[in-house]
């Protein structure tokens, strides 16, 4: 007898629907068999934990009995974490976006028994409305379409699956050279995209930037740009004072559904926070404004007491609803400032933040904002604290515990680096805390897998971006740390990655999923940056440092070189896209910049915190790493190494020569 067989899942988003009257399956080769078996179509459902609409359709139509019996009837039932299966996920986003010309989840698709999509979509309600076809009916067409036009299904089908693999070729080939006048092109073309009246890009819904912000704090570290600089500061200024980030908890939420950063889509995602933390990290260190470093401080905080698990990674979001009521933990209303801090403090705290009468939010309630600075900071932060701890006593939202591998490097990069600006060796040591935990449940029979939950790691495998992204964490541990054990695992990753996804026909072009992954409709291959940045991106990132790391690096550069290449027609067709790309770029034009300090003491203190963003610094002893060959101590005190790319200037002892050498462009 047919049945849920999802309890067992180590995807908290399956575990969510293990109670539903829906017969789920995973997607697996036993699904695909039984679609083909009962010859009835594929129902494919795609979200994630943290997705609000995803829980309206659940609720709605999932866990209704009626609708499961039609579903269970007349289709095989497959549920996929978006976020365990990113390579399903791309497969068939790009088939909804070429159907409906939008995206998002939940996504719905209805696949053939061999997994090619003939319709495709997103949210579809209970009872028809705004346009939409209930779900029920929409059920009822596909079977009926299904049962008595075949040959229409099968070609649509196959139209379909020939635009995915026509789509997925890669880039069109460019003319340009990835140099300065190139890169100079890219920051002025972002930054002529730019909101001057809220901040950021686009209108509503806005996301946080990470990759862009990057990208142009190293552009501005080598061009000088006060305009660039200001661009990211105007951007990190607005996002850090608006709604979306979380004024009690420290964090950001996933995006902003207005041009403002006023009302948040109120889920917090560890990679939107992982990568706004090593921008504000940056920026802290660029200006040495205050405001940015507490930022950096209170997003640290949010990962490491709120999303740290019990492995000692990272969990990948909190829910976007609590008790089914999105926002229900984070709103405000005057009368409840009052009765947590008393007429005086309440009424302030409702200036100070924002709260209102009118609300911003639903129901008369606010979103805590902070559009000014307080005028007595010492009460601002006892309002803060007493306000936190009334929140704490709400209901709380859900909490996806699962460890992705890319997002957990990224957070691992992050407080490598900033723990190591900051002298912060609590970061740092809870980065390698993480690190170690990654390689030693996800890398299963020599190969990485994607994710865990609980201790436990799950089958799916990574993909190109978990490679890519765990490369440049652990290098980053190796700088943070001068331990130079993490070289040797972030190699065998690299190896893998050009081994695996590197496509031979097409040098600097790279696949999402590796060769030997499971063959799907299409081989997924996107080199644009989204939400987080392209694999594409991130491993030649990791390419590039380790070159500078090993030294054999001549295979590592030139792959890096390829892919940079391939990737100019994005920096100078679509910047906005290549965010990540411009980040790497920017590195690789200036060398990238290796900084050995042998020794250690003020001068890596110095390099750690003026040395542009990309730049490879790390402290040690003579010997002790690579980097560390035949660089002795000069006159027996510590001595800085500086290097760009090939060439290397004479050693230097003093904090001045070396602030003199960085400053070099």
């Amino acid at each position: 007898m047919a049945t849920n067989r999802l309890r067992h899942s180590t995807s908290p988003y399956l575990r969510q629907h293990a109670d539903n009257p829906v017969h789920w399956h995973e997607w697996n080769d036993a699904a695909l068999t039984e679609a083909r078996d009962r010859d009835v179509p594929i129902l494919l459902s795609v979200g994630y934990a943290a997705c609000h609409w995803c829980h309206v359709m659940a609720h709605e139509s999932f866990e209704d009995d009626a609708t499961a019996a039609v579903m269970n009837e007349n289709f095989v039932c497959i549920k996929v974490d978006r976020e365990e299966r990113p390579d399903l996920d791309a497969v068939y986003m790009n088939a909804t976006v070429a159907a409906t010309g939008q995206g998002g989840w939940p996504m719905t698709c209805f696949l053939t028994a061999d997994g090619a999509p003939f319709y495709c979509g997103t949210y579809y309600p209970k009872v028809a409305r705004g346009g939409m076809p209930s779900f029920t009916d929409l059920l009822n067409a596909i079977t009926e379409t299904w049962r008595t036009r075949r040959d229409d299904v099968a070609r649509a089908a196959g139209a379909v699956v020939e635009e995915l693999q026509r789509s997925s070729g890669g880039l069109p080939p460019g003319t340009r050279s990835v140099d300065a006048p190139l890169l100079d092109l890219a920051a002025a073309a972002v930054a002529a995209d730019e909101d001057r009246a809220h901040g950021g890009f686009g209108g509503a819904p806005k996301f946080p930037p990470s990759a862009l912000l990057e990208g142009l704090l190293r552009s501005h570290e080598r061009s000088g740009s006060a305009d660039t600089l200001a661009v990211v500061e105007r951007t990190a200024d607005a996002m850090a004072r608006g709604g979306i980030h979380d004024r009690l908890a420290g964090g950001f939420a996933r995006y902003s559904v207005d041009a403002a950063w006023v009302v948040p889509h109120f889920e917090k995602m560890l990679y939107d926070n992982a990568l706004l933390l090593r921008v504000y990290a940056h920026l802290a260190r660029i200006t040495g404004r205050g405001a940015s470093r507490r930022v950096a401080e209170d997003t640290a905080g949010f990962l490491l007491r709120d999303l740290g698990t019990a492995e000692g990674c990272f969990a990948s979001a909190l829910d976007a609803d609590t008790a089914g009521v999105e926002g229900l933990t984070y709103v405000w209303t005057p009368a409840q400032l009052n009765e947590v801090l008393g007429p005086d403090d309440g009424a302030w705290a409702a200036r100070l933040y924002e709260v209102t009468d009118a609300g911003t939010f639903e129901d008369g309630a606010s979103v805590l904002q902070l559009r000014s600075d307080p005028d007595h900071a010492e009460r601002a932060e006892r309002v803060r604290a007493r306000l936190y701890e009334a929140r704490r006593s709400r209901p709380q939202p859900g909490r996806d515990g699962k460890a992705v591998t890319v997002w957990n490097a990224f957070a691992v990069t992050a407080l490598a680096e900033a723990g190591a600006a900051f002298g912060r060796m609590d970061w740092i040591e809870a980065a390698a805390t993480c690190a170690r935990r990654l390689l030693d449940t996800h890398i299963v029979d020599g190969r990485l897998r994607r994710a865990s939950l609980g201790g436990v790691v799950g089958v799916p495998v990574g993909v190109l971006e978990d490679h890519g992204a765990l490369v440049t964490a652990l290098l980053a541990l190796y700088q943070a740390t001068g331990d130079a054990t993490w070289i040797d695992p972030a190699r065998a990753l690299a190896d893998i990655a050009l081994d695996r996804f590197a496509d031979p026909q097409r040098p600097g072009s790279w696949f999402d999923t590796a060769d030997d992954a499971e063959t799907l409709v299409a081989r997924p291959r996107d080199p644009i940056d989204g939400a987080t940045p392209s694999g594409a991106a991130l491993i030649t990132e990791a390419l590039l440092t380790l070159s500078a790391v090993v030294e054999d690096g001549g295979r590592y550069r030139d792959a890096a070189d390829a892919a940079l290449a391939t990737a100019a027609v994005l920096l100078e067709r679509a910047p906005r896209s290549a965010g990540h790309w411009l980040a790497v770029a920017e590195a690789a034009v200036r060398g990238p910049i290796q900084v050995a300090v042998v020794g250690g003491g003020e001068l890596l203190e110095v390099a750690r915190r003026e040395a542009p963003g990309g730049s490879l610094v790390v402290g040690g002893e003579p010997g002790s790493s690579p980097l560390f060959a035949d660089r002795p101590l000069v006159d027996g005190a510590p001595a800085a190494y500086v290097c760009r790319g090939f060439v290397c200037d004479r050693p230097v002892t003093s904090a001045a020569d070396l602030l003199e050498a960085l400053a070099v462009s």
